[in-house]
């Protein structure tokens, strides 16, 4: 690797260390021309697929919109941020799976119902009830009775 001091392209890794929770490797180095020490980190990089809207229009995955999702579902609720957060492992995980370079948001979407009906029935319905759209209250009644049932 280069050196970010003199440039030079010879260095020698003097430690390396994993993080805590093994998202990455931080390596210590030293310039064998300046004798200068240095930091670096690796992480793996990870390509989601692209998220294909309704309408037909294609965006990149958001972590931020899927917790967004999440927390107005659950607000209130009485769901750790741990539980919130392998939830959202999960789903990532089944999205980086995804042989296609593209997935359906409503695909997302159900992901997101599912992992919501084994955290809280309340957030599930919640959910369900703005995602699915629905029109009319027997509809919604129907959801509920399959919450129950």
């Amino acid at each position: 690797m280069k050196c970010p001091f003199c440039g030079h392209a010879d260095t020698q890794v003097v430690e390396t260390r994993v993080s805590e929770d093994g998202a990455f490797v931080r390596r210590r180095r030293r310039c064998s021309a300046c004798d200068k020490r240095f930091t670096t980190y690796e992480r793996p990089e990870v390509t989601f697929p692209q998220v294909v809207k309704k309408d037909g229009r294609r965006v990149d995955y958001d972590p931020a919109k899927l917790r967004a999702g999440f927390a107005l579902a659950l607000r209130k609720r009485p769901v750790s941020t741990e539980q919130l957060d392998a939830a959202m492992a999960r789903i990532e995980e089944k999205l980086l799976a995804e042989p296609a370079r593209e997935v359906a948001a409503q695909r997302i979407g159900e992901w997101v119902m599912d992992e919501l009906r084994q955290l809280d029935q309340v957030a599930y319905v919640r959910f369900a009830s703005v995602y699915r759209s629905f029109e009319d209250v027997e509809a919604f009644r129907t959801l509920i009775d399959e919450v129950q049932g």
